[in-house]
């Protein structure tokens, strides 16, 4: 049996990335945006089929969260 692959980010991580808006929602004014937060949460989905749609939310030094797929992410220097 194929070993799953884990997701490359644990809560607590610092990560870079660009926030998901999902296009089937109607939010034409929201757009992406760069952001460099705290991992607060690893979403389901991550374990090989739809990695490729799996969902992180991080916390900014704000307070607010955002959303990102964790293909759009990378560990902060």
């Amino acid at each position: 049996m194929a070993r799953a692959r884990r997701c490359p980010y644990t809560v607590g991580d610092t990560v870079t990335g660009i926030t998901y808006v999902d296009p089937a929602a109607d939010r034409t004014r929201e757009a992406t945006q760069e952001f460099t937060g705290t991992v607060v949460q690893v979403g389901s989905g991550w374990a090989g089929i739809d990695a490729d749609r799996a969902f992180l939310w991080a916390r900014l030094d704000n307070g607010r969260e955002v959303q990102a797929l964790i293909k759009d992410c990378q560990k902060a220097p």
